[in-house]
């Protein structure tokens, strides 16, 4: 590892305007003497990486690309044992957050560096969904738009002043971010509630025509297969995201609350998530038990809330977890959907673990083992005792005369 100085910072690098214009600016406003660009691979399109090398390379700017494509896909198909959902949509940019800087930290480290820097602005999620993995380290952390106060107007006449290669990043008429297990598109004429997005915004998601089944398999929680072909989690996810995309599977519209209370309108497709989302939870309705889904249902949304804050560091966290992975155990099985029209629709499910007993729950079975259709009478005359009594005299003045 280089020795440590105080003139080498890292920088969570797109070659987009934001990350761009930092780069002069850490050294122009922060004193530093060397800047190095860190770009992490968490599944983005690769004309992202074809800008981030090409202004890197314009820029003199030392580069580095990390893949974490495997532990972001691990991070995923934990969200799936705990049934992530944020105010109805499943988590995306905010579990690739962590991951990348987690990734950034490591190269900072490496390379010697003293500080860390990204160019978030003030009003966003992922400013703090950095920080919090950053400031547990003891590197300085800069966020230059956000301290500085800067607009996109006057970034873009910094760039142009000092012909900084950001035409690219200019481009688009909306905020794309895209990852392995999500593409979310926001800003424009989408920041008015009212107006309806255009078709033209989708990429993963179309309306196919008839109707698509398949078949999940799950070990102890995990997917594992589809339609009896076992894949790595990558592929596994990529596979679902064409198939089920392909039937319009996976898109969100809605009105989000961010960490720091302003509400934004975003729109999401993630057809892959919401394939594994559906088919685990209807595994687990087959092998878990009426209370354990209960208890684990409140602790799925407290697990929701720390991803999407960034803080699954957290000893609540590592709590929540534990407790996931101990009723995961039993979630082995297989579940086939019909995917059609937009919708994902589980259809069959099957499991060496049931908590079920056809014969028990079927009409046309009498008496079972030492169960009889009898033994419910004494069931019967407790059931609503309580309020039988409570509403006894109402019960009795309504049928005075009877």
């Amino acid at each position: 590892m280089d020795s440590i100085t105080n003139s080498r910072v890292a920088l969570a690098f797109s070659g987009g305007l934001d990350t761009t214009v930092c780069v002069p600016l850490l050294e122009e406003e922060y004193g530093y003497d060397e800047v190095i660009g860190v770009t992490v691979d968490v599944g983005q399109p690769p004309a992202e990486f074809d800008e981030a090398e090409a202004t890197a390379t314009t820029l003199g700017l030392e580069h580095h690309v990390i893949d974490a494509k495997d532990a972001f896909a691990d991070l995923c198909l934990d969200a799936i044992e705990a049934n992530a959902m944020f105010q109805g949509y499943p988590l995306g940019t905010a579990l690739a957050r962590p991951i990348i800087a987690e990734a950034i930290l490591d190269v900072a480290i490496d390379s010697g560096c003293s500080a860390l820097a990204h160019g978030c602005t003030g009003k966003g999620n992922d400013q703090l969904r950095f920080e919090a993995i950053w400031r547990q380290s003891d590197l300085e952390v800069i966020a230059p738009v956000r301290e500085l106060g800067l607009t996109r107007e006057w970034e873009i006449e910094y760039a142009a002043d000092r012909d900084l290669p950001v035409e690219a990043g200019q481009g688009g008429e909306w905020s794309i971010d895209q990852n392995l297990w999500s593409r979310s598109v926001e800003g424009g004429d989408l920041e008015d509630p009212a107006v309806r997005p255009p078709e033209s915004i989708y990429e993963w998601t179309d309306h196919g025509e008839g109707e698509d089944e398949l078949t999940v398999a799950f070990e102890a929680g995990r997917p594992v297969a589809i339609d009896g072909s076992e894949m790595s989690p990558v592929t596994l996810i990529e596979q679902l995201n064409e198939r089920a995309g392909a039937f319009g599977v996976g898109r969100t519209d809605m009105m989000e609350d961010r960490v720091l209370g302003l509400k934004v309108r975003e729109n999401y497709e993630h057809p892959a998530a919401t394939v594994l989302l559906t088919a685990h939870r209807d595994l687990e309705s087959l092998v878990l038990t009426k209370e354990v889904q209960r208890v684990k249902g409140d602790l799925e949304r407290e697990w929701a809330e720390l991803a999407y804050r960034g803080l699954l560091f957290s000893p609540l966290a590592t709590a929540i977890e534990s407790f996931v992975e101990e009723t995961q155990a039993s979630v082995t099985g297989t579940v086939t959907l019909s995917l059609q029209s937009g919708s994902c629709r589980p259809v069959a499910r099957a499991s060496p673990h049931a908590v079920y007993s056809e014969s028990m729950a079927s009409f046309d079975t009498a008496d079972v083992g030492s169960i009889t259709q009898a033994d419910a009478t004494g069931v019967a005359k407790y059931h609503g005792l309580q309020d039988r009594l409570a509403n006894r005299e109402t019960f009795a003045t309504l049928h005075q005369g009877d």
